[in-house]
């Protein structure tokens, strides 16, 4: 991963929440009631979890303030845990607020959230690392474009709900998605055995999409910019499902319906089992 540049996304959050508050304001009363993709989450709930995502961001990495200490957290898993909980307790106590006070609260916070982005220097040490893409310690850059991420598919879980998903499945908005998505390829395939200059080719597409190539060198994967060797595997993948393969949008039985694999399957397939969340 050191090989591949980082990936600069401070200046899309503004146009991300441009949309997303557009998006918001454009609802019928029904349409904040639509289940999602986000099986429990129902559109009004997202936007609540949008809300504790910023506010959390400008308490914690902003303020330096830490509400809520996590107990007993040893492990991934128990993170996870720790997070769902939280998760969980904001949205269940805004139920309480309207579409309309979520949708000021989302401005109000949204402006000061991406003014603190804007002060991060790139490449010094971020206050939480990319755990699912295996890191104990991570740049500003990428803990950024994973914040990134989060707003991102977030948005999108709801607009798939009301039918407008296809606004940010430009090359703008979702190839930064994801190019930070698929720096977990390495993580993700540390367990799969090959042999030296196995190489697999990603393709997602679409006009958001692009090409990704993970080789096995030295007993490890690591992402490369430029093949030298002809694939053992090809991974096509159809972009308007890639981004729901990687946030447990969608049941490995439909994406296999819809993945292209040529060559080595076993390689091939284990794509779909890829997070690029914290679940």
């Amino acid at each position: 991963m050191q090989n591949l540049p980082p990936i600069r996304t401070s200046h899309l959050f503004p146009v991300l929440d441009q949309k997303l508050i557009e998006l918001l304001r454009s609802l019928s009363k029904a349409d904040w009631e639509r289940s999602t993709v986000a099986s429990l989450w129902k559109v009004k709930d997202i936007a609540a979890h949008l809300l504790d995502g910023n506010l959390r961001t400008l308490s914690m990495a902003r303020d330096g303030y830490f509400g809520v200490q996590p107990e007993g957290v040893d492990s991934y898993q128990s993170l996870v845990g720790f997070l769902n909980g939280l998760n969980a307790d904001w949205v269940k106590a805004s139920q309480r607020l309207s579409p309309g006070v979520l949708i000021d609260l989302l401005e109000w916070t949204g402006r000061q959230y991406n003014e603190y982005i804007g002060t991060l220097n790139d490449f010094e040490p971020a206050i939480f690392s990319v755990a699912w893409a295996g890191e104990e310690q991570s740049p500003n850059w990428f803990h950024i474009a994973r914040e990134y991420t989060e707003k991102w598919h977030h948005q999108q879980q709801m607009r798939l709900a009301v039918g407008k998903d296809a606004d940010l499945l430009t090359k703008e908005l979702y190839l930064p998605y994801l190019e930070t998505s698929m720096r977990a390829l390495p993580h993700h395939y540390r367990n799969q055995q090959a042999n030296a200059e196995v190489l697999i080719h990603f393709r997602i597409t679409g006009d958001g999409g692009g090409d990704w190539w993970l080789q096995y060198q030295n007993e490890g994967w690591k992402l490369i910019a430029l093949a030298s060797v002809a694939p053992t595997s090809r991974v096509t993948i159809p972009g308007e499902i890639a981004w729901r393969i990687f946030t447990k949008g969608i049941s490995r039985q439909e994406a296999e319906t819809q993945v292209g694999i040529t060559g080595d399957e076993r390689l091939g397939w284990h794509v779909l089992s890829m997070l690029a969340v914290m679940a």
